[in-house]
């Protein structure tokens, strides 16, 4: 029986290794960053007014991401915003292995090219080779039924690599696909 290989894992096996280690000069494969997983942040803070928001938000975050999707909770009592210590502010979903290769695929290929206007991603990353990308409205993700939409959210991806240098993981990212705007050439060639 033939198991199934995720099509972005194959091309980072068979193009992008390659590629990085001669661009880095690296000895080993070893030595070649990778992408360790992927973190769905979702953050429902109306949730404390409305319980069913946040059964919803956790269906529609399952369906996205193909994982249960997870609650978090809240660590103390905020009495500004009506916030008790341990009720549900968001939800988050951890991608690894096969799934996450899937996942980044259905962001780059489908989802990303569905935003209005889009020009590109930002490049900021954290100073430890992490990226973190904000998606304002989960309806660019073909798995949401747009008609049962209650209310539309917003997410934070996070893209952890095993690099400590935000230049190699920016490499890595650039060549997996994810369409970053071209700031780094246009600040060297003016």
């Amino acid at each position: 029986m033939a198991t199934y290989t995720p099509s972005m894992k194959t091309k980072y096996r068979e193009e992008i290794i390659p590629a990085l280690m001669k661009e880095f000069g690296y000895k080993s494969i070893m030595q070649v960053p990778k992408l360790e997983k992927i973190v769905i942040n979702q953050g429902v803070g109306k949730a404390t007014a409305d319980k069913k928001l946040i059964e919803t938000a956790q269906e529609e975050l399952t369906n996205i991401a193909g994982q249960k999707a997870v609650l978090t909770r809240s660590r103390k009592d905020i009495s500004n915003f009506k916030l008790r210590k341990g009720m549900p502010v968001g939800l988050r979903v951890t991608l690894r292995k096969d799934r996450m290769y899937e996942f980044l695929e259905r962001l780059i290929v489908v989802s990303l090219p569905r935003i209005r206007d889009f020009k590109g991603i930002n490049e900021k990353f954290d100073g430890h080779g992490n990226y973190s990308l904000g998606i304002t409205e989960q309806i660019i993700f073909p798995e949401i039924d747009i008609d049962k939409i209650s209310q539309i959210l917003g997410m934070e991806i996070t893209f952890v690599t095993n690099t400590k240098s935000d230049e190699q993981a920016y490499a890595l990212l650039k060549a997996f696909g994810l369409p970053f705007k071209n700031i780094r050439k246009n600040a060297n060639n003016e």
